[in-house]
C-alpha cells in the first residue's frame, strides 16, 4: 500500500472512530435531553422580583429562577445539584442535572471573583453564579438586558453610561495602585462593595494581576482598620 493510500486509510479510521464516539455520546444523553426539551416547553421566564440598586434595572432573583424551573424539571424526572467550592480569589460553581434514567448533563464550572472576602461577599458570589448558570442550562431569561432588541434600541445610553462609570472606577483603582495609595484603593472598594454586579463590571476592566494586587491591598487595609478599632 502506498503512502497516500495509507494516509487515506488512517483518515477514514479516525473519522469512523469520531462518528462512533459522537453516537455513543448522544446515546448517553438521549433520555435526559428529551426530558429537558419537554420541561423547557412548559417553562416560562421567571418573575422579575428584584431591582439592582445601582443600575435600577429589574431582574429575577435566584428564588424566582428556581420557582420557574425546578418544579418543571422535577415533573419531568430531572433533579438539579449546584456544586460550589472556593478557589483562589473567588468561587466556582458547577450545575449538574440528573435524569431518573441516571443520565446527566453538566455545565462547565463558572468562576467568579469575590468583591469582598467575607460571608456576605462569598454568599453574593455564590448566588450570582447559581442564578446565571441555572438560567443558562434551562434556557430562561431573568434580566432586562437579556432582550437583545431592548439592549440595542431601548437603553443604549444607559448601557454606555454604566460601562463608562465602571471603566472610570477601574481607572481610579489603577491610578491609586500606581500612586501607592493603599487607602485610596480601600476607599474606592468601600464605595462600590455593596453592589456586587457593578463591582464585577469594574473588575472586568482590570487585568488579573492588578485584581490580585488590589485584593492584597484591600485585605491589608481591612486588617489595619480592625487593629485600629
Amino acid at each position: 500500500m502506498d503512502e497516500d493510500a495509507t494516509d487515506a486509510a488512517w483518515a477514514a479510521q479516525e473519522t469512523n472512530e469520531l462518528q462512533r464516539f459522537e453516537e455513543e455520546r448522544m446515546n448517553t444523553v438521549n433520555e435526559i435531553a428529551a426530558a429537558l426539551a419537554k420541561a423547557q416547553a412548559e417553562m416560562s421566564n421567571p418573575v422579575f422580583d428584584a431591582q439592582n440598586p445601582h443600575f435600577k434595572n429589574r431582574y429575577a432573583s435566584l428564588a424566582a429562577v428556581r420557582n420557574s424551573t425546578i418544579p418543571v424539571l422535577a415533573k419531568n424526572g430531572i433533579s438539579v445539584l449546584q456544586d460550589v467550592c472556593m478557589v483562589e480569589g473567588g468561587i466556582a460553581c458547577e450545575t449538574i442535572m440528573t435524569h431518573s434514567s441516571g443520565q446527566q448533563m453538566r455545565s462547565k464550572p463558572i468562576i467568579l471573583p469575590l468583591s469582598k472576602a467575607d460571608a456576605q461577599g462569598i454568599g453574593s458570589a455564590i448566588t450570582y453564579a447559581r442564578r446565571y448558570q441555572l438560567m443558562a442550562m434551562c434556557g430562561v431569561a431573568g434580566d432586562d438586558d437579556d432582550d437583545a432588541e431592548a439592549a440595542v434600541t431601548s437603553h443604549p445610553a444607559n448601557h454606555r453610561q454604566n460601562n463608562a462609570k465602571a471603566k472610570e472606577y477601574a481607572d481610579r483603582f489603577a491610578e491609586a495602585v500606581q500612586n501607592g495609595s493603599d487607602r485610596a484603593v480601600y476607599d474606592l472598594h468601600r464605595e462600590i462593595t455593596t453592589d456586587e454586579e457593578f463591582y464585577r463590571q469594574v473588575w472586568s476592566f482590570l487585568p488579573s494581576g492588578m485584581r490580585r494586587q488590589l485584593k492584597e491591598i484591600i485585605d491589608r487595609e481591612k486588617l489595619a482598620d480592625k487593629a485600629a478599632a
